[in-house]
């Protein structure tokens, strides 16, 4: 099993397919590093070489931020935005949705499982 950027790549998929299961990788750049590095588009993950491994490890090394460090700037993207009490903080910090979805009916993902208060159905009907 070949191991990129400290996650283990499944052997059995495409490489182009197998480098996305690394954060900070998606369609555009797997795609990009298998052009750059001039694989064919059927090499398969367990066919790489271990200078094919140390290939593509140094090239998005060299050329994208990955895992651990996309990881941070996210985490100290929301902190920035709740340190700045921006609204966008302040829904982050209550988890609720942050891009203006409805929260009345949905949001049971963000929000959580239901909880039921007393007395709070509508009364008289």
């Amino acid at each position: 099993m070949a191991r990129i950027a400290g996650v283990n790549i499944p052997t059995e998929k495409r490489v182009e397919i197998a480098l996305q299961y690394i954060y900070g990788i998606g369609p555009t750049r797997a795609a990009q590093i298998v052009k750059a590095l001039k694989f064919k588009d059927s090499l398969r993950a367990k066919d790489l070489t271990d200078t094919d491994i140390i290939n593509i490890s140094n090239y998005i090394e060299e050329n994208f931020k990955v895992e651990g460090d996309v990881r941070r700037e996210v985490q100290m993207n929301i902190k920035r935005l709740q340190d700045l009490k921006a609204y966008r903080g302040i829904r982050h910090r209550n988890r609720l949705p942050v891009r203006g979805q409805r929260t009345q009916t949905n949001a049971r993902t963000r929000k959580g499982k239901r909880v039921v208060v007393a007395g709070s159905a509508s009364k008289g009907k």
